[in-house]
């Protein structure tokens, strides 16, 4: 059970939020379906078990990735040149607590659970769902491990939306009603968009660390901060405009428009992600309407209140942006 607890700590449980959200919206939304589709609860609940082993997996694997790519050291030397960024990364690998052969194994045992979810959920659904699960692994993978490194030519953040957005879903949604609907691919890509911008604050919180190591991110491709804030203020609007469009066009019921009530909290991040980029001062204590924001005192200490005050807030954003969706599909349908 320690060895469990250690792994699962560091596989960092902390973003798990950004896939099980989604996928727990798609389960709601699968439980309504008004057409007498057939809900499978074992489909539902293998699936929420895969996706969440899945996440784990890939977080691990990407420390390892990492690893072999010698982060920890590239951050050191950038935080020694006196670049704020982020630095932790696999503190388990670099203090001897594991070795980087248990950390494969530890993967291994993650997606193995996760591979034996896939399967309850094939037998319950058919082979057809094989396809997201391969596409998933596949894109998972390519986030950081080789030939393609995706995290590191600036694709990291399409990855992130396809994966915990449209495909997964929707691959959800399949794997417990056997059908796909209009619902499902507005709504995907609306919380994919919204899981992205975790990811993508991150990257322009820590953009000049990861030039200065050699990694290319979607904030890079930007530009400046001109453009990194343009992008940021996309990805923070178009997930509320879709909703309305869709409510507009009939596909979503009105009630939806309840999502608008978490807008000025992306509007709040788009500001601050421009006070970074701009070097403003700004107070960086949190606010009751920001969310959940941990154990406060212990990011202070360890000096970095100022990235998790955005990259907290902008997870936050999606929890209560798809407890809304959950709330009303629940009451309306």
């Amino acid at each position: 059970m320690n060895k469990l607890r250690f792994w699962f700590n560091n596989a960092r449980p902390i973003s798990l939020p950004q896939s099980m959200l989604p996928a727990l919206t798609a389960v709601a939304l699968s439980y309504s379906r008004a057409d007498g589709a057939q809900f499978s609860w074992l489909a539902a609940i293998a699936s929420l078990l895969g996706v969440m082993l899945l996440h784990l997996g890939m977080n691990l694997l990407d420390d390892w990735f990492d690893y072999k790519k010698g982060s920890a050291q590239a951050r050191e030397q950038v935080a020694n040149e006196g670049f704020r960024g982020r630095m932790v990364k696999y503190p388990y690998l670099t203090s001897g607590e594991a070795t980087p052969k248990q950390l494969l194994g530890a993967v291994g045992v993650f997606l193995a659970f996760a591979a034996v979810m896939a399967a309850v959920v094939i037998l319950v659904r058919g082979w057809m769902i094989l396809g997201w699960v391969v596409a998933t692994l596949l894109l998972g993978v390519s986030y950081s491990g080789g030939p393609l490194k995706l995290g590191f030519r600036g694709l990291g953040e399409l990855v992130i939306f396809l994966m915990f957005g449209p495909m997964m879903m929707t691959g959800v949604y399949y794997a417990i009603t056997g059908t796909v609907d209009v619902k499902i691919t507005w709504l995907s890509i609306a919380v994919g968009l919204l899981v992205t911008n975790i990811v993508y604050s991150h990257s322009v919180l820590d953009s000049i660390p990861d030039a200065k190591m050699g990694k290319k991110t979607m904030a890079h491709l930007m530009g400046g901060p001109k453009g990194q804030i343009f992008l940021s203020a996309l990805i923070n609007t178009v997930p509320y405009i879709m909703v309305v469009v869709a409510v507009v066009l009939k596909q979503l019921h009105v009630a939806y428009l309840a999502v608008l009530l978490v807008l000025p909290v992306s509007l709040w991040l788009v500001k601050s992600l421009n006070d970074h980029v701009t070097g403003k001062e700004v107070d960086l204590e949190p606010r009751k309407w920001m969310g959940n924001m941990g154990d406060w005192e212990k990011y202070k200490q360890a000096g970095i209140a100022w990235f998790l005050l955005r990259w907290l807030t902008a997870r936050n954003i999606v929890t209560r942006f798809c407890l809304i969706i959950i709330v009303v599909n629940l009451i309306f349908g």
